[in-house]
């Protein structure tokens, strides 16, 4: 990674800087209605605590969790509601949320999502491509229809199981216009009785692990879904 202080260093935080800044810009742009509830998250590649449901909802009491899974074991002992509403990590407003709490979208629901912030060895979905090309896909379980999905990615070198994430950590790889209401692909899973979007990514020059981060702004709505999902370019 450049040191800080370089020009390297310096073009990213105004780059991210600028995507803040235009993020915000695109949210003002629509004309907001009254929020409803929002529900949705990325289901591939899996959310933090989205990816904890998948894996112990059946069996979170299970001692194996603390060392097969040490990173959901945590979410559930700090708040459990952090993992059994998996599709509630949202904020209000255009602002997004500030350095270090990205992945609970500004501590959101009073802290119930703070343990998502953490850094640490959080299981990771496996990226097959070597040319770091993928799909997320992201579940609108209520058909709102999303006025943009934006998707960034750490930047190489950053380490996600020493480091907070921050904007500067971040580039902005993918920026996808709206999806109608009542749109998207269905979901054979019960627990998905919504919409699918997906959108594809490409974020080449990474190895090992990093984090992906997803806008999902519903249609209409001064509201965001902020999500973090780990993934392992090998």
């Amino acid at each position: 990674m450049t040191t800080t202080g370089s020009t390297g260093s310096r073009g990213r935080r105004r780059a991210a800087r600028a995507a803040i800044a235009a993020c915000a810009a695109a949210c003002c742009a629509v004309p907001w209605a009254t929020p409803a509830q929002a529900l949705g998250t990325t289901i591939d590649p899996a959310t933090r605590n989205y990816g904890c449901w998948l894996r112990w909802a059946d069996d979170w009491q299970n001692p194996a969790m603390a060392a097969e899974d040490p990173m959901c074991l945590q979410v559930f002992q700090d708040d459990p509601q952090a993992v059994w509403q998996w599709d509630g990590v949202y904020r209000d407003g255009p602002t997004p949320p500030p350095d270090g709490h990205l992945c609970s979208a500004g501590q959101a629901a009073g802290g119930r999502y703070d343990s998502l912030d953490l850094p640490g060895p959080w299981r990771t979905t496996p990226i097959a491509d070597p040319n770091g090309n993928f799909s997320v896909r992201v579940h609108d379980l209520l058909r709102d229809g999303a006025d943009l999905i934006w998707i960034w990615v750490t930047e190489p070198g950053f380490d996600p199981t020493t480091q907070p994430l921050t904007w500067d950590d971040l580039v902005l790889e993918r920026t996808e216009g709206s999806f109608e209401p009542d749109w998207g692909a269905p979901s054979p899973e019960p627990h998905l009785p919504g919409g699918t979007y997906e959108v594809v990514v490409s974020a080449p020059g990474r190895s090992g692990h990093h984090v992906v981060v997803t806008q999902f702004a519903l249609t209409g709505q001064e509201r965001s879904h902020w999500l973090c999902s780990d993934v392992d370019f090998g």
